[in-house]
């Protein structure tokens, strides 16, 4: 194999294959030589965000010319998770290699993002290797912490605790419904930001569907407490949720903000928000915890986070305020909306014209509105398509209302939706429903 055939071919190996690549490389050159890389377009992060901007740069500066920094070996269409913790979809089915879905071309640089120094344009990872460029998208998404929570992430070992948040997780909700006898099943939202918020909710109804279809639903008492102090950011999808809640039975404790699990008692404590310090003990049969979520630790007290530690962005350009060549995407940043897939979609397409215009010296001339969605899967074959902007206000797609359950929007969610995700998201070509949405109300918005 030839010097540069390996070069490209460590490109896409981890760290202890990267220090292969050092000791090959020092019989040649000096050391400082293999410790630097310099790329015109860096992206950091290889989940949706970070696949579709690299297809998107791809295809504007070349493949050569864009690298990609992700660790993970695989991808995973989270979105999915909510159906396969309630046994309606399979695990497999939701990842594929990352080495499948990086862009033909692009460098992908399995390492971890360790440092980012927008003063220097440059990058540090955890192989030592340093990476400077002349643009950084960055699209890290988010940390999940269940340690936040007195008693996790041990407490997964105990059987009757599953969250679909994770890949560990997701499939001891599945058995905790399946194994379902009698007594409460709860299910917790955090006193955090969250990625897909609506998701906290949906394995509720799922669970309650699935109790219904087994015979067991006279027997249980499903509770959500939620750390917020409504059902549902957008009200008009909230008064909608709040109908099914009353018909089928379900209580909803608000501000209610889970703080330990103790599994040898099957105890979930929780505190009410309203009322510092005071906690109130819930036994379960069954419980689904959402972890507290927060920014990468790379970003926190970086020049590029602001005070809370996402990424600072204009939140209609996504460009950074103080660093021009700064971009971001996705879940790590602090863009004031839901952060979902179809957020991701809708920023792909203004970030493409914002880069563009920037790579031109001109100024971004389109702007992000905020534009995001939550399939609210409310049954195994129904969906409520919540869809809304900045300004909470519905932004929908089809010319019917979409805060009515149906039975086509479960196949979009369920069918339509991972295909789009794969086939058109990750390879650059589908930057949200906007379009369509124009198209459909006859250019009214």
């Amino acid at each position: 194999m030839s010097a540069s055939a390996l070069r490209t071919q460590v490109s896409r190996w981890g760290c202890s294959r990267a220090r292969d690549w050092t000791s090959y490389q020092s019989l040649h050159t000096t050391s400082r030589a293999t410790s630097k890389e310099h790329v015109k377009v860096l992206v950091l992060g290889g989940g949706s965000g970070g696949i579709a901007m690299s297809a998107r740069m791809k295809r504007k500066v070349g493949a050569e010319n864009v690298a990609v920094v992700e660790p993970s070996e695989m991808h995973y269409y989270q979105p999915i998770w909510t159906l396969v913790g309630a046994g309606a979809k399979s695990v497999e089915s939701s990842g594929r290699p990352t080495a499948s879905i990086v862009p033909s071309g692009v460098r992908w640089i399995r390492s971890k993002v360790t440092e980012v120094n927008p003063d220097t344009n440059s990058v540090r990872t955890d192989c030592g290797k340093e990476i400077t460029y002349e643009y950084l998208i960055v699209a890290l998404g988010l940390q999940l912490h269940y340690e936040r929570i007195k008693g996790l992430p041990e407490a997964f070992h105990h059987p009757k605790i599953g969250s679909n948040y994770s890949l560990k997780t997701v499939q001891k909700t599945w058995k905790a419904l399946q194994e379902f006898r009698e007594g409460n099943a709860i299910f917790s939202f955090p006193n955090s930001p969250v990625k897909c918020a609506g998701a906290p909710q949906k394995i509720m109804y799922l669970s309650d569907a699935y109790l219904r279809k087994t015979g067991k639903r006279s027997n249980a008492t499903i509770i959500y407490n939620t750390s917020l102090p409504v059902l549902f950011g957008i009200k008009k999808y909230a008064d909608a949720l709040w109908e099914i809640v009353r018909a089928r039975d379900l209580n909803v404790n608000l501000r209610h903000n889970l703080i330990e699990v103790r599994p040898e008692k099957q105890e979930a404590v929780f505190e009410n928000l309203d009322k510092p310090g005071v906690t109130k003990v819930f036994e379960y049969e069954m419980l689904h915890v959402t972890p507290p979520m927060g920014p990468p630790d790379v970003l926190k007290g970086s020049p590029l986070a602001d005070e809370a530690g996402w990424l600072n962005l204009n939140k209609e350009t996504l460009q950074h305020p103080v660093y021009p060549n700064v971009f971001g995407i996705g879940d790590c940043t602090n863009l004031p909306t839901a952060k979902t897939a179809a957020a991701v979609a809708a920023q792909s397409g203004v970030l493409d014209r914002t880069i563009s215009r920037i790579m031109k010296k001109n100024h971004p001339d389109k702007k992000y509105d905020g534009y995001t969605s939550c399939p609210l899967v409310t049954s195994y074959n129904t969906v409520i398509l919540a869809e809304f902007d900045y300004n909470g206000q519905p932004l929908e797609t089809f010319p019917l209302d979409q805060s009515k359950e149906r039975r086509i929007m479960y196949h979009m969610k369920a069918d339509l939706m991972p295909h789009l995700y794969w086939h058109g998201l990750l390879r650059g070509l589908w930057g949200g429903p906007g379009p369509y949405r124009t198209l459909m109300h006859l250019g009214m918005k």
